[in-house]
């Protein structure tokens, strides 16, 4: 057990600095029992929200409510089921209802406790409830902490595509506690890292050299390691998303890997067969890969991706993802309604190099798909 000391030693404080709604993303072990302490300065009234997940509540939610109760709050909560398949309108409606009846006023605060689907659609039901409620992320997964927590995208899926109905709602606080991460499963904890090596390959080839070395040891449990992978993602979105807050420019980079991936999601029905972060490791796989093939980078960097994410014991290639894919051209149709298509272009995040990524809408829709025909028939 460590040391109150030794426990607020390994913790970071990452500001996302925005105009007159800046806030404070606090990385480390230890948040949960502090949770009172870090947002009692935040309150009016001593009473919070809260809006989790089962599967989170029946680790976590008690240890979340004793560390409120510590500094006097009180909390009614919310558990929805675990899954993307929540962040639906249904599920939207049921939330905004559930604060209402819980007479939860503008000057309140909201808390999202889980994972992507609980930030996204607790964040966007914030959003609209009251036109904007204050909300705090308390992110339970890799990939919550150090993607979706930050920078103030919610949203929810419809049957069009993924993340098309929402809203840019910041948080007033992120408390992103490492030792949650203890409590997911392997294949979670995999699935978050391809949003952290993500930072890596999109603007900081540093980054991933650490990675290459230190990942192993972060998946296996080195909390040091895992605060400052942490960290560093955190540190990327927060500088990206205050040069460019509604993605009208730089931000669109943090989406390397995800026109690809988004389509995979939709085709696999947002399903246990294919993970978030699974798709974003195979997307990523194949952004280098494309931009290989257009010759913007030296064919030696598709092979260092896969063979990272290899060692990692990832998903990277199409074939890795059980049961059967739509053919290539039903692929397109799907990419087709990505977020970032403009005027009917698709826009892809391609690589000069790892490290330097850039975005265009020049890309050759057969050689699109001949890479999606290849990539189906083998890894």
């Amino acid at each position: 057990m460590k040391s109150g000391a030794a426990v607020q030693s390994l913790r970071n404080t990452v500001q996302v600095d925005l105009p007159g709604r800046a806030y404070d993303i606090v990385i480390g072990p230890g948040l949960l029992a502090d949770a009172g302490t870090q947002i009692v300065p935040l309150l009016r009234r001593r009473r919070v929200a809260v809006i989790t997940d089962n599967a989170v509540a029946s680790l976590h939610l008690r240890s979340l409510e004793e560390g409120l109760a510590g500094e006097g709050i009180t909390a009614v909560t919310l558990s929805l089921p675990p899954g993307e398949a929540t962040k639906c309108w249904a599920e939207l409606g049921h939330c905004v209802e559930w604060l209402l009846d819980q007479k939860i006023e503008r000057g309140d605060l909201v808390v999202a406790f889980g994972g992507g689907v609980i930030g996204d659609l607790v964040g966007f039901a914030a959003a609209i409830l009251r036109r904007g409620v204050r909300f705090v992320q308390i992110p339970t997964t890799l990939l919550s902490q150090v993607d979706s927590s930050v920078g103030g995208k919610t949203g929810i899926n419809t049957r069009h595509g993924k993340n098309l109905v929402g809203a840019f709602h910041q948080p007033v606080k992120v408390l992103a506690d490492t030792d949650l991460l203890e409590t997911l499963p392997r294949r979670d904890f995999l699935a978050g890292y391809g949003e952290v090596v993500k930072y890596g390959l999109l603007g900081d080839a540093v980054f991933f050299e650490w990675l290459e070395k230190n990942a192993p040891a972060m998946a296996a449990g080195d909390v040091a390691a895992r605060v400052y992978a942490v960290t560093r993602a955190c540190e990327m979105k927060a500088g990206i998303v205050m040069r460019d807050e509604t993605e009208q420019g730089e931000r669109t980079l943090l989406n390397l890997g995800h026109t690809f991936c988004h389509a995979l999601e939709s085709a696999t029905g947002y399903s246990s067969r294919l993970l978030h972060g699974e798709g974003v490791a195979i997307g990523c796989a194949l952004a280098f890969e494309l931009s290989a093939r257009l010759g913007l980078c030296s064919q030696e960097e598709p092979g260092r991706v896969r063979a990272h994410l290899k060692a990692m014991g990832m998903k990277t290639d199409m074939t890795d993802i059980g049961g059967d894919l739509p053919d290539a051209d039903a692929m397109l149709g799907l990419m087709a309604q990505d977020k970032k298509v403009l005027d009917g272009k698709l826009r892809f995040i391609l690589a000069r190099s790892i490290g330097e990524t850039f975005v265009t809408g020049d890309v050759p829709r057969d050689m699109v798909r001949s890479l999606l025909k290849e990539a189906l028939q083998h890894g």
